[in-house]
């Protein structure tokens, strides 16, 4: 019986022992997770005060400008705005062309070839005998209607010496008028026939020249493509005479600078084969738009010169704006934001102190790397040229290393 007492006494000792453990355990649990929370709120509210701090350091260091301490001092380079000439030029691709380029064409309606009298590089004159068309055809022409000359000649003589026999016997009363009307009748009929028929010569002739194709203008024979045998009819893709004495440049011009290119306006032209630059105006503009480069002509004349080739690129700069006295500034340091284009100044405060000011503009035309400015700037400004990148209004800078 006290056994049982005891083991029962043992028991209970141990399951109070065990229940105290594991509540020790949980408390010990439940402590831990409740800081492992308030350390993170802590972590979070710290980053939260960090960025705050952050954010009202860079707030003061705008307004306070100052405090020499406000921000760390930026190095920039400057240059003064100066006043210049600024022009501004349409850049184009432009060719060489020859201001004479003549297709050599028969006078007729052409024929089989039997003779070129020319070949490629060869120089020819103005009214040179370049090719020679079969002729056989006209040449009978021309002798069959002087055989028939010939006989009229000879009827025509004869009817003269009739109607002066019979002139003669009518003066001495003898014969009828009749008689002698028609013999001078006969006369005059054969005297229009044979006028006629000279005028046949004539053009029977002319059909014998039109064989010969001669050049219309001096120059070089720069394609010759024609040969013995064949029909020539003339054209493009046959004989090309080009004169190079006097040259001209030709480009295509956007329709939307219409209302800014005008005849007479200057001209660059350089010719980047042969490292060679021309002075010259327009001289000529089409008077019409084409439909498909939606672009006009222009004709520029330029000088003769033996290393120019017809078809050579060129390049033409023309000069639809110019201006005198304008303030002029790299187009690299201009700026924008939601209001209007900016640079950025330098500033010299009563302190001493140089700060970066930021300046509105309103710019103009821009060419290459100058832009034109129409206001927001002043002839002497201190324009900050490099490091405007990042600048703030009233950013401390120098111009010195520190």
């Amino acid at each position: 019986m006290q056994k049982i007492t005891r083991l029962s006494l043992l028991f209970i000792a141990l399951t109070i022992y065990q229940s105290c453990g594991n509540t020790s355990k949980k408390e010990r649990d439940g402590t831990l997770t409740d800081k492992k929370v308030e350390l993170e709120k802590l972590k979070t509210q710290k980053n939260s005060t960090e960025d705050k701090i952050k954010a009202l350091e860079a707030d003061i260091a705008k307004l306070d400008t100052g405090s020499a301490k406000s921000d760390k001092v930026k190095l920039v380079s400057i240059n003064p705005v100066a006043v210049e000439n600024f022009k501004h030029y349409i850049d184009l691709q432009s060719r060489v062309d020859a201001e004479n380029i003549s297709y050599v064409s028969p006078r007729g309606m052409g024929g089989q070839v039997r003779q070129v009298y020319v070949k490629k590089g060869d120089h020819v004159r103005k009214g040179q005998l370049l090719v020679k068309l079969d002729d056989a055809v006209a040449r009978q022409n021309v002798a069959a209607v002087r055989q028939s000359m010939s006989v009229v000649e000879t009827q025509l003589a004869m009817a003269k010496t009739i109607y002066t026999r019979q002139k003669n016997l009518w003066d001495q009363n003898i014969g009828t008028e009749v008689q002698l009307l028609q013999s001078k009748s006969n006369v005059e009929g054969l005297e229009n026939q044979l006028k006629t028929m000279r005028e046949n010569v004539k053009t029977a002739q002319e059909q014998v020249n039109l064989s010969n194709v001669y050049s219309d203008v001096s120059g070089v024979a720069d394609e010759v493509n024609v040969h013995a045998g064949e029909s020539f009819m003339g054209g493009p893709n046959g004989i090309k005479i080009v004169n190079t004495n006097s040259l001209k440049v030709i480009t295509d011009i956007p329709e939307n600078y219409l209302s800014r290119v005008k005849k007479g306006i200057p001209v660059l032209v350089t010719i980047p084969d042969v490292d060679k630059t021309f002075n010259s105006t327009i001289s000529v503009i089409s008077q019409s738009v084409s439909a498909t480069s939606r672009g006009f002509t222009a004709e520029i004349k330029i000088p003769f010169d033996p290393s120019l080739k017809p078809g050579q690129s060129a390049i033409t700069k023309i000069l639809d704006y110019a201006v005198t006295n304008s303030l002029v500034i790299p187009v690299n340091v201009i700026q924008s934001d939601e209001k209007s284009k900016y640079v950025y100044v330098l500033q010299t405060l009563s302190n001493g102190k140089t700060v970066a000011k930021k300046k509105p503009v309103i710019i103009g035309e821009v060419y290459g790397d100058k832009v034109e400015i129409k206001t927001g700037l002043a002839a002497g400004d201190q324009l900050i040229t490099e490091g405007y990148q990042g600048l703030y209004e009233g950013q401390a800078v120098s111009t010195k290393l520190i």
